[in-house]
């Protein structure tokens, strides 16, 4: 076994195979996780190279492990890719994109350059076979072969293999490099072009671990993946400090012990962010990068985007720079402590960071450690003001259950775009920013709309508990900012509904219309408060005047105390409901205040569908009608229907459901897909109507549509496990299906929170990605999910119903806010 460190012109330089065999697994890279990040790296390297020619700048792209072929005869040397297939796979569509790119607008010799590099010279291959140097023996071969050989231009949408990643990847490429080199024929084409091109030659380095045929490959295989813990960003970053700073003649020891502050119980702890779990100095590190660069970084870049910023932006010796990170990250996590004292009274940062845990995101972390960067010395006020409005931005966002997947890069461009303003103008310069968004994924939403939101928005089933505890939280600290009064504890205190959730038992109404009315009041804002204590059953469920009287031993809690007061000689009724809504939403406008005169317009209103949706929204957008017939799918109901209403809820039988599993399960008396159940005058299902209004591809005739399986195991939390025969019912299939499905989906999130009927782990449980051998009980008792011999816990199982919630409503709740 030998070790080199190499550039592309080393490793495909020479005529040659490199095989992937057909044991290894598909290609799987992305957008998002891996072709962004790769190309980010290597334009600032090419830009870097650009500005400072006398800079040798490189990036280094990982490891890969290849082995002759025993007894290999013919012209080409053959050698099989051991582990890194997916990282000289995507190289390869990188460096072809950039030639097609080329050789279009008239650069050949550069392009040729490239394309010795991804394929052979034709005297070496013999008639009839491929002369690319990556040959693929799985299912990847046929979309490899084909986007890799079309001449240029490209034409991707008439690919055989057009949706196959590795289509799409190159195209990717194409389009990044095609708008990064600008118009052809400029001075500034050409000194791009050149740049990029030594670039991917000879500025990319990769360790190759060469292994003769003879070599047990499997056991190297295995200690590289599978054998320890692997490194985390925070770890190759502690490595790479302290070997910078041996290099620099510094003491290694004492900036250890004095300047190094992530070895504590509290940085080593995990977080959740999202869909990411990852450690907490890891995740800091990022949001400093992110701080420190005005760029969005990926988890997975932030080691190599820290090392490039050290060695060619940062200026500063190794000694100064790890003393400004040591002050940044105490200052982190005393925010962290504070927000998580539930006494302490939070100054406006540190209560910006408990909102941001109790909404479970990270999104505004780097604006914060911006705005205390220890040279910037912005006063109190500035800080305030920023801060103000960029939680106003989010929380109005959060509130309409809007998408969170581009708010990570304004963030980012905005500590771009005024890291060099003036500090006098800085506040009114974010704010202006803000403001000027006018696009659906990124806008600062209004007083109008969000009034038109909250006004019948069912909260208590729509946000979930820690979401609308803070925001009651926040309603009750302006009631006591207004009297001087202390901020609330923030002690998880019980969420009371006013007219009980079981109303019908308890407060009855006469007449369907006044039924309906009162169901589609129980859940809204103005029907909830908080208590110091959980309510008596029988208090909470008693008449207004008996559970009046015992609000009034509540009253440490002013909205309970007002609610109290304000309503001397009323009933609680749906009017006072509304009126104590349009109340609180005024309160929640001051609490999140937008610029005078601002207004939250969009210049693509046709683009503001929700992640989530519901009725309302394909009837406001004409695909279904008012009073339009559903019927259900073939079988015993067939006869029974239900009839869509004005504001979107359907009606069956004199009663009104808010959604249409709701009216499923009360005609089936069972949790239902109401998605799948209920068909449309012509025919169609209600799904098909829902992709339609999100413009996605409805699924073949004859095909199963699995992504209500996606969509709940997307979402299906930490601590809670479910079966294959909920998860089956849950979409309308067979349990045996679900088990069969979930091993070769890569789509498929989270299946090992999937167990038996019994609560045991299915002996033919396997990870989606062959190189994770994780034990699965080990992950789940790691989750919190308590077994007792080999059983888990069914007080945390999930049935049916639960999983058609979060299918239903999980995708508005966690619309991807990770801050990443």
């Amino acid at each position: 076994m030998e070790t080199f460190v190499r550039t592309p012109m080393e490793i495909f330089g020479l005529p040659q195979h490199f095989a992937i065999p057909l044991f290894q697994r598909p290609y799987v890279w992305d957008e998002e996780e891996q072709w962004e990040p790769l190309w980010q790296d290597v334009r600032r390297v090419a830009q870097l190279r650009l500005e400072q020619p006398h800079v040798n700048a490189t990036h280094f792209l990982g490891a890969v492990v290849v082995q002759a072929q025993e007894n290999a005869v013919g012209i080409i040397a053959t050698r099989d890719v051991i582990d890194g297939q997916q990282r000289l796979t995507t190289l390869q569509l990188m460096m072809d994109a950039a030639a097609a790119v080329l050789e279009d607008t008239g650069a050949d010799l550069l392009s040729a350059q490239l394309q010795r590099l991804t394929h052979n010279d034709a005297v070496y291959v013999p008639p009839g076979e491929s002369g690319l140097k990556i040959r693929h023996a799985n299912r990847d071969r046929e979309p490899f072969d084909e986007v890799m050989s079309a001449e240029a231009p490209v034409p991707y949408s008439s690919l055989k293999h057009a949706e196959s990643k590795l289509a799409r990847g190159h195209a990717y490429f194409a389009g990044e490099i095609g708008q990064w080199l600008g118009e052809p024929d400029t001075p500034e084409f050409v000194r791009r072009s050149d740049a990029l091109v030594t670039v991917m030659t000879r500025g990319l380095q990769l360790v190759t671990i060469d292994l003769t045929a003879a070599e047990n490959s499997q056991e190297i295989f295995e200690t590289l993946n599978a054998r320890g813990t692997p490194l985390t960003a925070a770890d190759l970053i502690r490595n790479y400090v302290f070997q910078r700073l041996r290099a620099e003649g510094g003491d290694t020891g004492k900036a250890y012990s004095r300047d190094w502050p992530f070895e504590t119980k509290f940085w080593e702890r995990t977080v959740s962010v999202g869909r990411y779990t990852i450690g907490r100095s890891s995740l800091f590190l990022n949001q400093w990068l992110v701080a420190r660069t005005g760029e969005e970084i990926g988890p997975q870049s932030t080691f190599t985007r820290f090392k490039h910023y050290v060695e060619h932006e940062a200026g500063q010796k190794m000694e100064d720079l790890l003393p400004a990170i040591r002050k940044q990250a105490e200052q982190y996590e005393a925010w962290t402590l504070a927000a998580q004292e539930s006494s302490r009274q939070l100054d406006m940062v540190e209560m910006a960071v408990y909102r941001m845990a109790a909404n479970n995101m990270e999104l505004l972390k780097p604006l914060l450690i911006w705005l205390h960067e220890p040279d910037r010395d912005l006063s109190a006020a500035t800080i305030y003001a920023i801060v103000s409005a960029a939680e106003s931005w989010v929380m109005r966002r959060v509130l309409l259950r809007l998408t969170s997947a581009d708010l990570g890069r304004v963030v980012a461009d905005l500590i771009k775009t005024h890291s060099s303003t003036a500090t006098d103008d800085l506040a009114d310069r974010v704010i202006a920013h803000l403001a000027r968004l006018n696009v659906t994924s990124t806008y600062w939403p209004g007083d109008d709309e969000l009034r038109a939101a909250l006004a019948t928005e069912a909260a208590y089933r729509r946000f979930r508990r820690a979401r609308l505890r803070m925001l009651l939280e926040a309603v009750e600290d302006w009631y006591r900012f207004e009297t001087n009064q202390s901020q609330l504890d923030r002690k998880g205190y019980p969420i009371e509904h006013v007219l009980p959730q079981k109303w019908s038992d308890f407060w009855p109404v006469d007449g369907i219309e006044a039924q309906q009315e009162r169901a589609e009041h129980v859940h809204r804002l103005g029907n909830l408060t908080l208590l110091t204590d959980r309510l008596n059953p029988k208090v909470s469920n008693a008449g207004w005047a008996k559970k009046r009287t015992a609000f009034l031993q509540h009253n440490t809690i002013n909205m309970t105390g007002r609610l109290v007061v304000d309503t001397e000689g009323r009933d609680w009724d749906e009017n006072t409901i509304d009126d104590r809504t349009a109340e609180m939403i005024d309160v929640i406008i001051k609490i999140w205040p937008t610029p005078v005169g601002h207004h939250g317009e969009v210049v693509d209103p046709q683009a503001k569908a929700p992640d989530w949706v519901e009725i309302k929204h394909l009837v406001g957008a004409g695909l279904l009608e008012p009073g339009a017939r559903l019927t259900p799918r073939s079988g015993q109901w067939q006869e029974r229907t239900a009839t869509i209403l004005a504001n979107g809820a359907i009606e069956l039988e004199g009663r009104r459901y808010d959604s249409p599993s709701g009216a499923a399960r009360a005609l089936r008396e069972k949790a239902t897909n109401g998605w799948k159940f209920w068909r449309t005058a012509d025919g169609r299902r209600l799904e098909e109507v829902r992709a339609e209004f999100r413009g996605v591809k409805p699924a073949e005739p004859g095909a199963f549509d699995w992504s209500g399986l996606h969509a709940i195991l997307e979402v299906l939390p930490q601590g809670r496990w479910t079966t294959y025969g909920h998860l089956a019912a849950a979409v309308g299939t067979a349990p045996q299906a679900v088990g069969n499905h979930l091993p070769a989906c890569e789509q498929c999130r989270n299946g090992y929170r999937v167990l038996k009927s019994d609560g045991s782990i299915s002996p033919g449980f396997t990870w989606t990605d062959p190189q994770d051998h994780r034990d699965p009980l080990d992950a789940l008792r790691d989750e919190g999910i308590g077994f007792v011999n080999g059983t888990a816990d069914p007080a945390q199982e999930l049935g049916e119903a639960e999983l058609l919630e979060l299918m239903e409503a999980g995708a508005a709740e966690d619309a991807e806010i990770t801050g990443f």
